[in-house]
C-alpha cells in the first residue's frame, strides 16, 4: 500500500474531522498482532485487533482487544447480553463486513454492528486499530475511536 494511499477507515475519520496518524508496513498475510506491534515499534498493549463474533441468535458483535490478549467468548457474550457467542468463520468476514482476515477494522464495515473494545484502551493517549487493510494501521485517540464507531468499553479478556 503506498503512503498516501486512503482507506475506507481514513476517508471516514477525515470526513468527520478526526485526527489520527497512519502507519503503513509491509506485512505478511500470516503476521501476527504482536509482530505486528513490533515492525510499529509500539507496546502490543496499545496495538489492538477487532474480532467479530456471531450469537445463537444469529446477532452480530465486534470486539476490540489488545493483540496479546484472548477474546474471552463468556465476557464478550456476557458484554453483549448474550447467552454465548462463537467467532465467525474467516470466509464470512469479508461478505459481512467488507475486510479482510488481518485488516478488519472496528471503523466502516459495511453495516453497524454493536461494538466493544477492552477498557484497557483508555489507559493510553493514543492507540492502534488496523486502517482496513493488510499493512496499514492507524494511531488514534481511544476517546476518538469510541465515539466515531459508537464502541462500548467492557472487560473482554
Amino acid at each position: 500500500m503506498k503512503s498516501n494511499e486512503k482507506t475506507n477507515v481514513m476517508r471516514v475519520l477525515d470526513s468527520k474531522k478526526i485526527a489520527y496518524i497512519s502507519h503503513n508496513y509491509e506485512q505478511d498475510p500470516g503476521m501476527r498482532g504482536e509482530e505486528i506491534a513490533a515492525v510499529l515499534g509500539e507496546d502490543a498493549d496499545r496495538v489492538f485487533k477487532t474480532l467479530v463474533t456471531c450469537s445463537k441468535t444469529n446477532e452480530h458483535y465486534v470486539f476490540v482487544v489488545p493483540v496479546k490478549e484472548e477474546l474471552d467468548l463468556k465476557k464478550a457474550a456476557k458484554a453483549a447480553g448474550e447467552k454465548s457467542i462463537a467467532m465467525i468463520k474467516q470466509k464470512e468476514l469479508l461478505p459481512l463486513t467488507g475486510y479482510i482476515h488481518g485488516g478488519c477494522s472496528p471503523i466502516g464495515m459495511k453495516k453497524k454492528f454493536k461494538t466493544f473494545i477492552h477498557n484497557t484502551a483508555e489507559s493510553f493517549d493514543t492507540i492502534f486499530v488496523s486502517a482496513g487493510k493488510l499493512g496499514a494501521q492507524i494511531e488514534i485517540a481511544p476517546a476518538d475511536l469510541i465515539n466515531v464507531a459508537e464502541i462500548t468499553l467492557s472487560d473482554l479478556v
